[in-house]
């Protein structure tokens, strides 16, 4: 088996429990772009070996598996191998590694990816990897460390397991906004992406009925710099694939800044619209189009 690109969109993240082959049917089946089988939260432990050979049958049978990624247990759990062991001969597109607390970890797990893709005629290095990097404690103070990650192409964050290993009983503020602890997660998450030059990707909103609300979540996380979201309800998908997609007002205007820059060789700083726009804003335009998988 070759090695297998990365999806070129990465907007949507859908959990789907392992143990339950309709819901992973159902997931897969829909839109979102990145699909996470769940060996961890959503299984219970005395459901783990079971749920382990369906994720891996259930991977069996699919031809979209680059798609197809598989949260294992925490490295800390002692239940990473045997994920690996019943998972990879089905080849997922990733793996999410959840409660990593450092480069360390990712560099762990690749050493026994690496061993494992080579037993199941896998390309060296095709398995990706994401990293949920914030669910403890001592995850927050590292997650500036993730540059050069082996497999690494996207960091995520969450609340809900740092809130428990800090015996916190309140994670929003009577706004529904976070509290600051965790809005600290998100900002450290995503200047952890950033500098280790992978996507930051923002964590699931539990009220999955809630999609307006979903939908001015997604829009300002994006704005903030977010690339993607988690979802843990098919129906949060399209919200969320719409709200990572750039819109025809926003490719317009990279487009116009883009070329305002190419009028005027050698400046770096142009006039548009009555504004000064600077390289900065010439970058962002770039990035843009690209994200859209546009050419200048």
């Amino acid at each position: 088996m070759s090695a297998r690109e990365t999806p070129t969109k990465m907007r949507s993240w859908l959990f789907a429990p392992g143990d339950s082959e309709r819901k992973m049917a159902k997931a897969a089946d829909g839109e979102a772009d990145i699909v996470l089988l769940d060996l961890e939260d959503s299984v219970m432990p005395e459901n783990k070996p079971a749920a382990r050979e369906m994720v891996a049958q259930f991977l069996a049978t699919r031809e979209d598996r680059a798609r197809l990624w598989v949260r294992v247990n925490p490295l800390s759990s002692g239940e990473t191998r045997a994920d690996l062991d019943a998972v990879m001969p089905s080849a997922p597109g990733g793996l999410f590694l959840p409660k990593a607390e450092g480069r360390e970890d990712v560099a762990a797990l690749d050493e026994m990816l690496i061993d494992l893709e080579a037993v199941n005629g896998i390309g060296p290095g095709a398995t990706r990897v994401a990293a949920l990097v914030t669910e403890t404690p001592k995850a927050m103070f590292r997650t500036g460390d993730y540059e050069g990650a082996p497999r690494l192409v996207a960091m995520s964050w969450g609340a809900e397991d740092l809130s428990s290993a800090l015996g916190a009983r309140v994670q929003h503020r009577a706004d529904g906004g976070y509290m600051p602890t965790y809005e600290l997660a998100r900002s450290l998450c995503l200047l952890g992406a950033v500098a280790a030059g992978v996507m930051p990707v923002e964590t699931v909103m539990p009220d999955f009925r809630d999609l307006d609300g979903l939908r001015e979540r997604a829009a300002m996380v994006r704005g903030q710099g977010y690339r993607g979201m988690l979802a843990i309800h098919p129906a949060q998908v399209p919200v969320i694939n719409e709200a990572f997609t750039p819109g025809e007002e926003e490719i317009a205007h990279a487009r116009r800044v883009i070329a305002a820059f190419a009028d005027n060789p050698g400046a770096g700083t142009v006039g548009l619209d009555g504004a000064m726009v600077d390289l900065p804003h010439l970058k962002l335009a770039q990035a843009l189009l690209a994200d859209a998988g546009l050419s200048e």
